[in-house]
This record gives C-alpha cells, sequence and structure tokens, in this order.
C-alpha cells in the first residue's frame, strides 16, 4: 500500500519537529548515538554529554575532559560513515568481542598513538591520516585487550 504523498510530508514534518524538540539529552557508549541528532550539537555538548556519562557511571580518571574529548573525536568520526574507516573499525572490534565502549577507547587509543607519533616526529613524512587509517586497519580486539 503506497501512502500519499501529502501524509508522508506531513510524517516527515512531525519527525523534524520532534527531532528540532527533543535534543540528545544523554550519552551512553554502549548505545551509538543517532549520527544526525550527534552531529547537530556543538562540539562542547558534546563533551558535557560524554563527560556527564562517566561521571554518572562512577568511572574515574585522571583527565576526565581529555578523555571526553577523545570519546568526541571518535564518535564524531563514527557519524561520518563511510568517511573514514573508524565506523567499519568500532563494528569489527565488536564482531571481536569488545562492548561498543572498548571499541571507542580502542580506537581512541590508536589516535592518541598517532598523534603522539606525529609530536613526536612531525617532519617524518609520513601522512598523519594514512597512518592512523592503517594503525585502524591492524587494530584487533585480542591486541587491544593485550595492551593494557
Amino acid at each position: 500500500m503506497r501512502v500519499p504523498l501529502i501524509s508522508r510530508l506531513a510524517f516527515s514534518s512531525m519527525q523534524d519537529r520532534k527531532f528540532r524538540c527533543n535534543p540528545m539529552k544523554h550519552y551512553d557508549p554502549l548505545d551509538p548515538p543517532d549520527p544526525d541528532q550527534w552531529r547537530s550539537l556543538d562540539e562542547q555538548a558534546q563533551i558535557q554529554l560524554v563527560h556527564d556519562y562517566h561521571r554518572r557511571a562512577r568511572i574515574r580518571l585522571p583527565d576526565l575532559m581529555l578523555h571526553s574529548a577523545i570519546h568526541v573525536i571518535v564518535e564524531n568520526q563514527i557519524a561520518l560513515g563511510d568517511e573514514t574507516p573508524v565506523e567499519r573499525t568500532i563494528h569489527r572490534l565488536i564482531f571481536e568481542g569488545l562492548d561498543r565502549h572498548q571499541s571507542v577507547h580502542a580506537v581512541g587509543s590508536e589516535l592518541i598513538g598517532c598523534l603522539d607519533d606525529l609530536h613526536r616526529a612531525p617532519n617524518s613524512g609520513a601522512e598523519p591520516i594514512s597512518s592512523y587509517y592503517t594503525a585502524l586497519e591492524h587494530l584487533t580486539a585480542k591486541d587491544w585487550l593485550r595492551s593494557g
């Protein structure tokens, strides 16, 4: 049965209104955020949501703001979908046995490692983004669990 165009437009309008009236209020790294809702938030709001999650979960960290910022970077890369290998890597790590939160941490660890390499050897000639993407391709749940 085909839904008349006017009904589809009315439903779409209601969905848009619902989306605007109900911005994302909570973050849970085990439950992927809706990419459109996530991207609609400014970076500070994203960081605050991640920060609030870790405080509610009573997860103690040496630098909660830095930890939250890394979460946000990874979530923003996931929200890009096929534009980067990050979403694919997250799915693969989950398939290999990590939960989504652990997978975000594993990708974040690779990101930090690549940033550290760039900081230590800024003129190495290596393309930073390709080094990061290569590291993600080689990242496994088993290796990440062994690392720490």
